[in-house]
């Protein structure tokens, strides 16, 4: 089996080709690039200069290339604000560029040989962008006519960088950026919630499922709260399962049977040596042997570990996915 055809295989509830024998491992990915600075001190350890495809390949992963189609952002203070930036903000070009790149990608695709996650800016995320973090808060409030308004505009353009897409490859997951719960559970209630980001996420649920996208949605901290809210929108996973915040993914799939994940390892514990990997490895591979849950770290690994911890951990991560 290719790599992209181990990706869909390990998201499946069960991993059916895995009861059958059929699917040699689970999927060896990271989600995200490494920290600035964890490079910096790998290459002072001996770590190569190299592109991401490449450092991929070094480490022996599979290769997930991100495909990022973001409009722009400039900081707003009411709706004159809006209407001036506006057509600045929903440019074509920022399509344009997506598209270009997933044609470029569309041949290593079509062989299996890498996984594609289109990376979109949710309706949470994005009007942050543009209010900044307390203004957004207050816009529920102060300007809610706007914040539909730009949601709307958002919408538009996010099918339409899809479609696009799509005339190219086929992504193996969206993931829809939000960030919009912290270490104690969601920034927003779900009234807001409802009113304010629901119509558009089942908007693009639709768009997805009719393409055969997974939609995921890529939001840190303590999500359980929001786990209900976003199936109620269509949405079939989330990334990337914080430990450090209290996300426990075992409970997670017990309690809501259809949840897809990925991410889930704490990286508080890769600069801890073997046996606290090992262990955070067997609390997660109930889970691994389920299906649907595809392990990686549950966020991009900090400086604090070395360039030798990190190979103890892949070395480790090779075992535990083997089936």
């Amino acid at each position: 089996m290719t790599p992209r055809e181990i990706f869909a295989a390990a998201l499946q509830i069960p991993n059916a080709l895995a009861e059958q024998g059929r699917a040699p491992r689970l999927p060896r990915v990271e989600w995200a690039a490494w920290w600035d600075k964890t490079i910096r001190r790998w290459e002072g350890e001996g770590l190569p200069k190299m592109d991401w495809d490449a450092s991929l390949r070094y480490f022996g992963l599979d290769i997930m290339r991100g495909l990022l189609a973001e409009p722009g952002a400039e900081l707003i203070r009411d709706e004159a604000d809006y209407e001036r930036l506006r057509p600045r903000l929903f440019a074509r070009e920022a399509i344009d560029r997506a598209a270009e790149q997933a044609r470029r990608l569309a041949p290593a695709h079509a062989r299996g040989e890498c996984t594609v996650r289109f990376v979109l800016d949710g309706f949470f995320w994005y009007p942050r962008r543009l209010f900044g973090i307390e203004g957004h808060l207050y816009a529920f409030y102060d300007y809610p006519e706007l914040m539909h308004r730009i949601n709307q505009d958002l919408l538009a353009f996010n099918l339409e960088a899809l479609g696009r897409v799509c005339e190219h490859l086929r992504p193996d997951l969206l993931s829809l950026m939000e960030d919009m719960s912290y270490n104690l559970g969601p920034m927003l209630s779900q009234a807001c919630f409802e009113e304010f980001l629901r119509p558009y996420y089942l908007e693009l649920a639709q768009a997805l499922r009719a393409r055969g996208v997974p939609f995921f949605v890529d939001t840190d901290g303590l999500v359980d709260k929001l786990v209900p809210w976003l199936l109620n929108c269509g949405v079939e996973g989330l990334l990337p399962l914080e430990r450090q915040s209290g996300v426990d993914v075992n409970a997670l799939r017990a309690q809501y049977p259809g949840l897809k994940l990925l991410g889930g390892f704490d990286k508080m514990v890769m600069h801890q040596g073997e046996a606290a990997i090992r262990a955070e490895f067997e609390r997660l591979l109930p889970l691994m042997r389920a299906g649907g849950f595809i392990p990686s770290v549950d966020h991009q690994t900090p400086p604090g570990v070395s360039l030798e911890d990190y190979r103890l951990y892949i070395r480790l991560l090779k075992e535990y996915t083997e089936l």
